[in-house]
């Protein structure tokens, strides 16, 4: 049985001692002999025969032992942590705190750990359901999006207006010098001043075909690129060609082109069914979101640091992938909040899930392969391959998500549009 003793250092960090035993040592060791012996050729000796005195007089004993401790000691490791229900939540620092003729006997494990969490209310949390609505103006525009998928661009020789869409040649100079990214050839461009900065696009407005222009735009002070941010710009812009989008017309022969219905009215219905799935779905969303901001601000308990710093580290990664040449990411403090958020609430599903016994079982794998199959275009026994040991990343999202909605169903909801009235 392994002998251990635990001692708490901090909320989140132990120190696990753990003996060696001489019998795992000396079995440890014959394993790691036989693994180095193998390649190994000594005169007068066979590939592989040398024995295990003359093997050590050679490359030393301490090549044998360094190669037992690496076998052996996660095993005892591992029991000791099961003997103390311990749930690290990385790799422990091992550090040999007792030797035997240079033959390590007793071992300390320094240990971050997932913090004891005394879980209060997380049933029947008073939240207020957004209101699902769908309007007749929003189908149309659903419709409209539609239609611009099969839109035509028509040739113009009048004066271009906002909306048309433009050929251009431009060069952008800040204080008469050109900065990068300012300059282009034969951009093809939707005149919308949201697509711009501000006085761009507002400037072509008027322009005819084969004219060029002088144009001073503005960079709002929030642009992402910070030399850019704040910046009046002038810009040489040449109208090359000018075209106008076409729409074809709202029909029951559009219905029928662009989807399995037979006439327009049922294409707007379709439509409609779609909105409100989409808006139902937003909606449950904010309710797990109000779920999980009361719940984060009722349970307080300290964080494993190491978990803060992996969690800080993907949002730095997504920062710089959206920042792209647009300048630099803001500065890590800057997203510490969010990670340390990201951290608890993971925390606490983790624990809620455990509290109601939620699992992810094997339909639950099942389904989710299948979906990713149907995502990907790819078997489902294929994906299963592919994910490795990463199906138990899949498994930890099947729970969260199972929890979640465990917990928004157990929510009192009250509807927005509809006060006092519960679902």
């Amino acid at each position: 049985m392994t002998t251990s003793t635990l001692t708490r250092i901090a909320p989140t960090l132990v120190d696990l001692e753990f003996s060696v035993s001489e019998a795992d040592l000396s079995a440890a060791e014959e394993r790691a002999f036989r693994s180095l012996v193998k390649d190994v050729r000594l005169p007068g000796f066979r590939k592989g025969k040398v024995p295990r005195k003359i093997f050590e007089q050679t490359y030393g004993s301490d090549v044998v032992t360094s190669r037992a401790f690496d076998d052996v000691v996660p095993e005892v490791y591992a029991k000791a942590v099961r003997e103390h229900d311990l749930e690290p939540v990385k790799a422990p620092e091992l550090q040999v705190i007792e030797e035997s003729e240079g033959r390590p006997r007793r071992v300390k494990a320094t240990i971050e750990v997932r913090p004891t969490i005394a879980l209060g209310a997380y049933k029947g949390i008073g939240v207020t359901r957004p209101p699902v609505t769908v309007t007749d103006a929003d189908v149309t525009l659903s419709l409209e999006a539609l239609a611009r998928e099969r839109a035509t661009l028509v040739p113009l020789e009048r004066a271009a207006r906002l909306g048309d869409v433009a050929t251009l040649d431009y060069e952008g100079t800040i204080d008469g010098e050109l900065f990068e990214g300012g300059s282009g050839t034969g951009e093809i461009a939707e005149l919308q001043e949201g697509r711009f900065i501000p006085g761009f696009a507002a400037g072509i407005v008027g322009m005819q075909p084969g004219e060029t222009k002088s144009i001073e735009g503005h960079f709002p002070d929030e642009y992402p690129a910070a030399s850019l941010a704040g910046k009046a710009a002038r810009f040489t812009v040449s109208l090359k060609e000018l075209k106008e989008v076409e729409l074809p017309p709202l029909d029951d022969a559009f219905a029928s082109a662009v989807s399995g219905n037979q006439t327009i009215a049922e294409l707007r219905e379709d439509l409609r069914k779609r909105l409100e799935a989409v808006a139902a779905g937003r909606a449950r969303r904010a309710v797990g979101n109000a779920v999980m901001t009361q719940l984060l601000a009722a349970h307080d308990f300290p964080l494993p640091a190491s978990m803060v710093e992996r969690e800080l580290d993907h949002l730095m990664e997504d920062a710089a992938a959206a920042s792209g040449e647009q300048g630099e990411p803001p500065e890590r403090d800057a997203f510490r909040a969010e990670a340390e958020s990201r951290v608890k609430a993971g925390l606490l599903i983790q624990e809620i899930a455990k509290a109601e016994q939620i699992n992810a079982t094997p339909a639950d794998v099942a389904a989710e392969l299948e979906a990713l199959s149907r995502r990907y275009g790819q078997p489902a026994a294929r994906i299963r391959t592919a994910l490795g040991n990463n199906v138990f990343s899949l498994m930890d999202g099947i729970v969260r998500n199972k929890t979640l909605d465990f917990l928004i169903d157990n929510a009192e909801v009250v509807n927005e549009e509809t006060r006092g009235s519960a679902s």
